[in-house]
């Protein structure tokens, strides 16, 4: 062995470590029902944010922020046309347009609102490229995606798609909405990621952290929480929450959590 050669080595690596922009960045899949804060968390991100929104109406929440330019909406994507799909071609379009151009750089969070309707525009435009959308005469049965020609498509145009996003140099910020289960036998209630095909399965296996935003209403009002772990109810997750660092329900505040985490909280200049 030669001790010089290996020890050069390792400090190759370090420095690749300490170099890569990445391991300074983070990335959450962050879900919940309707009204529980997962868009409105975003005030709280690293800035300037940029929200691809798929999820009709859901910046409203956020008029002040964007309206100081703190929060740059592109809300195009929140009108499809079920019969006639093009939004996810023209988000895919423009996202490689701004990628290519280094837009991100410029970002201190990305925001795709929501992956849950995100993918259904994916399965719209499969289902229209495969002629699945044209009831003109009638079939019983149009729109309906089927097994292997249609979902395997779309698991690997969103697997592809995610991994581009996540290799974005900013953090990113993907929200999804959640769906509820009922087992016949025991009775018991469970809440999963609500998207179409594999996607419940895929998507958030790709992800540092998997929130799940939870209100409770109290006397004083309606308190709104993170979990950042997995409940048996809820599947949270946090490779951030390894060591002690983060609590079973954290406060809404990202850059908090960074602070915990040790992750810079600074913002892109804008």
């Amino acid at each position: 062995m030669d001790e010089s050669k290996v020890k050069e080595e390792f400090e190759k690596l370090r420095q690749m470590y300490s170099e890569d922009p990445k391991q300074q960045s983070f990335n959450a899949l962050v879900l919940g029902e309707m009204g529980s804060g997962k868009t409105f968390l975003l005030r709280t991100a690293r800035l300037p944010v940029h929200i691809d929104s798929f999820d009709p109406g859901g910046t409203k929440c956020l008029r002040d922020e964007i309206s100081l330019g703190k929060v740059i909406p592109d809300v195009r994507y929140e009108s499809e046309d079920r019969l006639n799909p093009n939004m996810y071609q023209i988000w895919k379009t423009e996202f490689m347009q701004r990628k290519k151009m280094g837009y991100f750089e410029a970002i201190g969070t990305y925001c795709l609102d929501s992956s849950t309707r995100w993918a259904e525009a994916i399965m719209n435009r499969i289902l229209q490229k495969a002629g699945m959308l044209d009831d003109s005469d009638g079939k019983i049965g149009v729109g309906t995606p089927r097994f292997t020609k249609d979902y395997t498509p779309q698991k690997i145009e969103i697997q592809n798609m995610m991994n581009l996003i996540l290799d974005l140099p900013c953090d990113c910020f993907i929200t999804g909405h959640l769906e509820q289960t009922k087992d016949e036998a025991s009775g018991r209630v469970t809440y999963r990621y609500m998207t179409t095909g594999k996607g419940a399965l895929i998507i958030p296996t790709l992800f540092d952290e998997v929130w799940v935003m939870t209100t409770r209403e109290l006397s004083s009002g309606v308190t709104y929480k993170i979990l950042t772990q997995n409940t048996g109810t809820y599947t949270g997750r946090s490779r951030l929450s390894k060591g002690g660092m983060l609590e079973l329900y954290e406060e809404p505040d990202i850059k908090k959590i960074l602070a915990k985490a040790g992750i810079s909280r600074a913002d892109k200049s804008y």
